[in-house]
C-alpha cells in the first residue's frame, strides 16, 4: 500500500530562492521566522540524508546569493540558478528530482504566490505528491501566500510544517541515531518546544 507518511527514504526537498532580494519583499510573515524555519527544515533534511535540492534565480542579475544560513548546512553545490520563475521548467532541475527516484516532493522558498504555486501545480500535474512547509514559505502579502497554499490544496498539495516534518522522520524516540541532533534541532529552532525540551532535561537530570 503506498504510504502517505513521509519517511528519510521516500521523499526529496527542494529549496527554491532563499536569496536577499526575495527576501526583502516578504510581507507574509517576520523575516527573522522565516529563515530560522528554513535553516531548521534544511538541518532535519541533511540530518536524514533526505536528498535536498536547492535551487536559485536570477542570482547575478538580481537576486544575490542564497543566504549563507543554508549554504552552511547544505553544502553541496553547485546551486541551480535558473532563469524561469517556475523551477519545474528547469531541465537541470528534473533531471536533479529524477536521479533521486522519489515521488514525494517537499517544496519551500520564495514567493509562495510564484515560485513556490507554479512548481507545485506542474509536479501534481506530472503525478507527484507534493508537500508545501507553509512556515518556510513566504509571499509579498499574507494573502498572496494564502491564497497561493489554498491553490496548491485545491490541487492536491498537502501543507506541513518544519518541525511536523523532521517529527515525521524522526517517528520513534527509540531511533537512537538521530535522537540528540534532532533534539538540539528543535532546542535551536523550536522556539517554545525547544524551551520545554530544555527544562525537561534539567528536571530529569535534578
Amino acid at each position: 500500500m503506498h504510504s502517505r507518511l513521509l519517511n528519510p527514504a521516500n521523499c526529496t526537498l527542494i529549496l527554491i530562492d532563499y536569496q536577499p532580494e526575495m527576501i526583502f519583499a516578504v510581507g507574509s510573515m517576520d523575516g527573522v521566522m522565516l529563515i530560522n524555519n528554513a535553516v531548521g527544515l534544511a538541518k532535519a533534511a541533511v540530518l536524514f540524508k533526505v536528498p535536498t535540492i536547492i535551487t536559485s534565480v536570477a542570482e547575478k542579475s538580481f537576486s544575490g546569493p542564497v543566504i549563507a544560513q543554508l549554504q552552511q548546512i547544505v553544502t553541496q553545490k553547485p546551486y541551480i540558478d535558473r532563469t524561469t520563475m517556475n523551477c519545474w521548467e528547469d531541465n537541470r532541475v528534473i533531471e536533479a528530482i529524477k536521479k533521486t527516484d522519489r515521488k514525494k516532493i517537499i517544496l519551500a522558498g520564495l514567493w509562495t504566490e510564484v515560485c513556490i504555486v507554479l512548481p507545485a501545480l506542474t509536479a501534481i500535474e506530472q503525478e507527484y505528491e507534493v508537500y508545501i512547509v507553509v512556515d518556510a514559505c513566504a509571499g509579498t502579502t499574507l494573502a498572496a501566500h494564502d491564497t497561493a497554499i489554498l491553490r496548491i490544496m485545491q490541487a492536491g498539495g498537502i501543507p506541513i510544517t518544519w518541525l511536523q516534518f523532521m517529527l515525521e522522520l524522526q517517528r520513534d524516540w527509540a531511533r537512537q541515531e538521530t535522537y540528540n541532533p534532532v533534539m538540539q534541532i528543535a532546542i535551536d529552532h523550536a522556539g517554545s518546544y525547544g524551551v520545554g525540551i530544555q527544562f525537561a532535561h534539567a528536571v530529569i537530570k535534578n
